[in-house]
């Protein structure tokens, strides 16, 4: 009775019940369990490594957020703006963005080109040239020109739809399909429900993995890409030098056709063939006629470029243009050669019989004489194999450094997984690509030899001389021909990697337009641009390209959707 009485009075008066210790709680809150616990002393290490590991959480928090504002991660969702207060203000936004990022790529790039060339620069201009190449004109530039594109991008993009409401349905896509934007994407059930059993189960995304669908599905109007491209290219580019439009322009205008022909092909389901190779042989047949005929329609820096990977006497070039074009003999030239120290005695001999029958007013050949092109080397026939192995030679130590530098810094997760393998793979196309450039000169000047050499037999032979009519004979020795030795020595492109093919192509095209449009405006074919031609070709590249960025991105280079993609975003 008395331990029923004192159990009683315990829970009156707010105490624990009858058989608990009166000094616990009987639901201790989670905060109470150190107090509750015996007093021993969390150890000063495990606190300190405690409070490391939250710093270094926020670290890499705060470390991924500015991460963020700098590089675009792939999968971002599609902003949607309903007003133009809202357009301006995302275009605003993006702009700044691109800019900063524009100015960092360039003052970057600068830096380093400063730095390897530093120590030919007096210690006095040293401060100067490094203050330059992170803060001049170059990198405001292209961060002004990056910055206005992407702005007035942005707003024109988002501001049409709002402007100009759609009347019409649109028109099927490329893939086939008539979604609109999102209605097309898988069907995510959401949390708590089942599904129903007579249907498949839906995939298990992750929010990137969604947002990335949505960005694939999230199309626009092809006039509205295309006409907000074509707007802002073409004000943004003349912020750039004159020079430099030109360049940024061509490359714009041939990515465009590049895109607008993936897209035109998948569409109607044709593909050309090696396509690449023929598009590079064409373009290498027109460089290379003006390289030898017409060297006024190709840049100076260019010019300089194929003399050195032809390992061609700049003097016997000349003799050539001046023998085919105006059937003269540059005896300056000529004199050049024969002064040479590397000139073999045979073809010295060959030389000074040339110079004097041209002296002597005695017929000459209307072309270089291989003694001319080859003057170190003796006969046309080792011409190949010592012309592969300069090349090769020279070529290898830059090839190298375009494949082995990526292949480490860019793919650094996949280099310390399997380093063997990526290191041999980029030997294996470093020695490629140099074999590539070495077999397209013995191409052109194996070729060379054989015309001359063989026109030489026709000329010299009654019986081929009646054979062969002599107009039929004398296309050895026209200009034409040097237009199908260039055409014949792209062919070479098929030892170069697949995967690099177009992008060669999509490097030597644009010279190849450029000579061709200056040659025939120089016979009154076109017309000429005047101070706005590069204004007009950035915005007709540009056009297609943000047209087919926005609709169907996978028909762009790899290289140019990721340069967008930082750049402009899915919207």
């Amino acid at each position: 009775m008395d331990t029923d009485s004192e159990k009683e009075d315990m829970e009156a008066q707010g105490g624990a019940p009858y058989g608990y210790p009166t000094s616990c709680p009987i639901s201790p809150e989670p905060e109470d369990f150190l107090e509750l616990a015996p007093h021993r002393p969390m150890p000063r290490r495990a606190m300190e490594s405690f409070e490391n590991l939250v710093a270094l959480a926020n670290y890499q928090e705060r470390l991924k957020g500015a991460r963020k504002v700098i590089w675009r991660d792939k999968g971002q969702p599609v902003v949607q703006l309903k007003t133009l207060r809202d357009c301006v203000e995302h275009a605003s936004t993006g702009g700044f963005r691109a800019a900063t990022l524009a100015f960092n790529i360039r003052a970057s790039l600068n830096l380093v080109l400063a730095l390897i060339r530093i120590r030919k620069v007096p210690r006095d201009d040293r401060l100067t040239l490094i203050r330059h190449a992170v803060f001049g004109a170059d990198s405001l530039r292209f961060a002004a020109m990056l910055g206005t594109f992407a702005g007035l991008y942005k707003f024109l993009l988002n501001a049409l739809p709002i402007l100009l409401p759609a009347i019409k349905p649109r028109e099927p896509s490329a893939f086939g399909d008539d979604d609109e934007e999102e209605d097309e994407e898988i069907e995510l059930p959401a949390p708590g429900s089942a599904a129903p059993r007579h249907r498949q189960r839906s995939a298990r995304l992750s929010a990137s993995a969604h947002a990335q669908m949505v960005l694939v599905r999230k199309r626009t109007r092809r006039w509205h890409a295309a006409l907000a491209g074509a707007i802002s290219a073409s004000l943004a580019i003349l912020w750039e030098k004159r020079g430099r439009r030109v360049i940024i322009a061509q490359q714009l205008f041939v990515r465009g056709m590049q895109g607008t022909y993936n897209s035109y092909s998948e569409r109607h389901h044709f593909k050309i063939p090696f396509g690449s190779v023929i598009v590079f042989a064409l373009a290498c047949g027109q460089i290379m006629y003006s390289f030898t005929m017409r060297p006024d329609t190709l840049p100076h820096s260019y010019i300089n470029w194929i003399h050195t990977a032809s390992k061609v006497p700049r003097a016997g070039v000349q003799i050539n243009r001046a023998a085919v074009r105006n059937g003269e003999m540059d005896l300056a030239a000529l004199d050049k050669i024969i002064a040479q120290r590397d000139t073999t005695h045979k073809n010295l001999s060959l030389l000074m019989q040339l110079r004097d029958d041209v002296m002597a007013g005695r017929p000459f050949p209307l072309y270089a004489p291989c003694a001319t092109i080859h003057p170190a080397v003796s006969s046309c026939w080792t011409v190949p194999l010592d012309r592969f192995v300069d090349v090769f030679r020279w070529m290898l130590p830059i090839y190298s450094a375009l494949h082995f530098l990526p292949a480490i810094l860019f793919r650094w997760k996949m280099f310390r997984a399997d380093p063997g393998r990526v290191l041999v793979r980029a030997g294996a196309g470093s020695l490629r690509s140099s074999a590539f450039l070495g077999v397209f000169v013995v191409i052109y000047q194996a070729n060379n030899c054989l015309r001359t050499k063989l026109w030489e037999k026709i000329s010299r032979s009654p019986a081929l001389r009646r054979l062969i009519p002599a107009a039929l004979a004398n296309l050895l020795i026209s200009k034409p021909v040097h237009w199908v030795l260039g055409f014949l020595s792209g062919l070479a492109l098929l030892i170069e990697d697949e995967r690099r093919r177009a992008e060669l192509a999509m490097y030597v095209l644009p010279k190849g337009l450029e000579s061709a449009w200056v040659a025939a405006r120089g016979r009154g074919l076109v017309f000429r641009t005047g101070n706005w031609g590069e204004s007009v070709l950035t915005g007709m590249g540009m056009a297609m390209v943000m047209s087919i960025y926005q609709n169907d991105p996978v028909h762009l280079s790899g290289l140019v959707r990721r340069i967008l993609y930082q750049f402009i975003g899915p919207n």
